[in-house]
């Protein structure tokens, strides 16, 4: 098995610190909230930020989606440090100083664009039972601009050194053309480039970034929820999730080199993959519903512990494994956080 080298992996995204706290059925009726979603803070959320900090029990967890994946990625292999580089915006405040010290006590290579203009994003994970009802407040992660940081040539190296690279669907809403400038990079270089349909609202309203970055992308990943989202906007007239895979894969690609790869989960139920002209169905680790804390994160999760077998080139089977292995360990724990070291084999 190839040891991985520094800054094989390549995340860019939308870090955020997460501030998760239980919350109850009027707590989310007040913000109209769904118990189980990911949105973006409108006007009408700036008091829940306030709210939310005033919970007992809060917790603070370095996050963002992106972010996290390549944090589960980098403990998934422990050594060497420094497997994954990450880009993002940050601000120059107490948040972002958290960020930095929780990216490095991760052993993750973060290089944000810190800007004074906007606070360091946040992102409120209201709790209810297994589910989690997300809010994210963008504000420093909105501030990303490609010419002030992704194209200076001391970052660009970084990108040039990744073999694999991983954006989360969020970060088309801040800043589409970074997203098109890698995705061309990996393309053009027969690198393996991975996105994630991250929410439902992604392929709603931002389908045309959406499908402009969807030729380059090698590995698609998403949730049931998601998938069947995309299937509605696209016209596939079909809710038979591994039909929805499988029309998925065939959208137009550029680099014909490598087929399309579709991996969708669907909670305690199989993921489904692509693999080859097939479509198979995996099923997840067995657990007990009590023993389950948190699903947040458990998606991010999952595709850390599938980068880190990707980046060891190991066959999409022992990625899917990996990735079931690191979200069953994130479940049974409060926000995206892991125990000191993995236990997978």
């Amino acid at each position: 098995m190839p040891s991985p080298s520094e800054n094989i992996l390549f995340g860019m995204g939308n870090p955020l610190l997460d501030i998760s706290a239980v919350v109850d059925k009027d707590f989310l009726d007040k913000f109209g909230l769904k118990p189980n979603d990911q949105i973006l803070a409108e006007d009408k959320h700036k008091a829940l930020f306030a709210e939310i900090v005033k919970r007992n029990k809060v917790e603070y967890h370095a996050g963002g989606s992106t972010q996290n994946s390549v944090k589960i990625a980098q403990w998934m292999i422990q050594k060497p440090h420094k497997v994954a580089t990450f880009f993002g915006c940050i601000g120059t405040d107490r948040f972002g100083e958290i960020l930095k010290k929780k990216a490095e006590e991760a052993h993750v290579d973060a290089r944000y664009y810190e800007q004074n203009e906007e606070p360091t994003g946040t992102c409120a994970a209201c709790i209810t039972g297994n589910n989690r009802s997300l809010v994210a407040n963008l504000a420093a992660a909105n501030c990303y601009k490609k010419e002030k940081h992704l194209d200076l040539d001391s970052n660009w190296e970084l990108v040039e050194k990744a073999k694999v690279y991983y954006i989360a669907g969020f970060f088309l809403t801040v800043s589409p053309e970074s997203i098109l400038k890698v995705a061309k990079h990996a393309s053009e270089n027969n690198k393996i480039f991975c996105m994630n349909l991250s929410a439902p609202f992604i392929s709603q309203f931002f389908k045309e970034p959406l499908m402009k970055v969807m030729p380059y992308v090698d590995i698609l990943f998403g949730n049931e929820t998601e998938a069947a989202t995309f299937a509605k906007e696209q016209g596939f007239e079909t809710d038979d999730i591994a039909e929805i895979a499988r029309k998925t894969q065939n959208l137009p690609k550029e680099n014909t080199r490598r087929q399309r790869v579709v991996v969708f989960t669907q909670g305690k139920d199989d993921t489904v993959a692509t693999v080859d002209d097939q479509v198979t169905m995996f099923p997840v680790v067995d657990i007990d519903q009590n023993d389950i804390v948190d699903t947040n994160g458990a998606g991010d999760a999952f595709v850390g512990g599938f980068l880190s077998a990707l980046v060891q080139e190991q066959p999409l089977e022992e990625c899917i494994r990996a990735g079931h292995y690191a979200a069953n360990v994130i479940i049974k724990r409060v926000g995206c956080t892991f125990p000191e070291k993995p236990n997978f084999h």
